[in-house]
């Protein structure tokens, strides 16, 4: 960088002797052309005084709007300082939340979690960026087994936090930790006792997703998008209640292995879904179980009107 001069003092002084001079001459000037007492003398001077008076008024103005510009410019420099510095600590959080999940103490990845909720709660703007952090910590790998007991509780912990953010509440009631707008992304995950009632959500993508143990989405309201493609329901599954919105719901090669509820009123979609034969079932209005030839105990969902095999969708 080139140096920049600085303003000597020295300089400063001779300025201001100089200005004294201009200053001091000016007023002798007058003095001998507008002195002699005449009343053209006399209009003359307040013509002149008027016209000072505005080349110190407009000096005035524009030392106002210099002073102006350099307190804005100051205030922004500021902002963006204030905007940085937050940048840096939501950085910080975000990271050491992130380093916290990959921990193999239980323990530290709930803390993690925890941060990471926090973190949600003080800045909506990262909100969508950590429920993608929560859904991906769900679609890592995980057996069901005893052995895993600790770690299934961390997944519980990551799915009451999304249960907690996604209910806006009742109308005259709301729920202020209501996160809007959200979308979720569990394809591949095994997840256990997923609660995801009297939510609204975005869009839901389920693909090739295994539900463990209860499964309910009741009086869930999916906005744009609900994907079941190859979603696996190993024991009950609760819809009833469950809005559909968007026209993009699907349960193509879905298979429902236990009780299934939608209620008497719903109006999902179940084409190229199956079911395991032997479970008490409540199916959408207009849709019924048929057998597949060849696979006992193996039925598929198909329209009640619509002949043969259903047609997928």
């Amino acid at each position: 960088m080139a140096n920049r001069s600085v303003l000597r003092t020295r300089t400063i002084v001779l300025w201001s002797v100089g200005m004294l001079v201009v200053a001091a001459g000016a007023a002798a000037l007058l003095l001998i052309l507008l002195g002699g007492g005449r009343p053209e003398d006399s209009a003359r001077l307040d013509a002149l005084r008027t016209a000072a008076n505005i080349v110190v008024g407009t000096g005035g103005a524009a030392a106002l709007l210099l002073a102006a510009r350099r307190q804005r410019s100051a205030e922004l420099d500021l902002a963006q300082k204030d905007h940085d510095a937050t940048e840096r600590r939501v950085t910080e959080i975000y990271g050491k939340a992130a380093d916290q999940l990959g921990s193999d103490k239980a323990p530290v990845r709930l803390a993690g979690l925890y941060a990471l909720e926090r973190l949600a709660a003080g800045y909506p703007e990262h909100r969508q960026t950590i429920v993608n952090v929560l859904c991906a910590y769900l679609r890592m790998p995980y057996k069901h087994i005893p052995k895993n007991a600790e770690e299934l509780q961390v997944r519980k912990a990551a799915q009451r936090i999304l249960l907690l953010h996604l209910r806006p509440g009742a109308e005259d009631r709301p729920n202020e930790a209501f996160w809007p707008d959200i979308d979720l992304d569990f394809s591949g995950a095994t997840l256990v006792g997923l609660t995801l009632t009297h939510c609204s959500i975005r869009s839901i993508t389920c693909y090739e997703t295994t539900f463990l143990e209860l499964t309910t989405f009741r009086g869930t309201e999916f906005r744009t998008k609900a994907d079941f493609n190859k979603a696996q329901f190993r024991d009950r599954a609760d819809f009833r209640g469950t809005v559909f919105g968007g026209e993009r719901e699907s349960f193509n090669g879905a298979v429902f292995a236990g009780p299934a509820d939608f209620g008497r009123k719903s109006t999902a979609r179940l084409a190229g879904a199956e079911a395991t034969q032997g479970f008490p079932r409540v199916w959408p209005p207009g849709w019924e179980e048929r057998p597949i030839d060849g696979e006992p105990g193996r039925s598929q969902l198909t329209r009640k009107d619509v002949p043969g095999q259903p047609e997928g969708r």
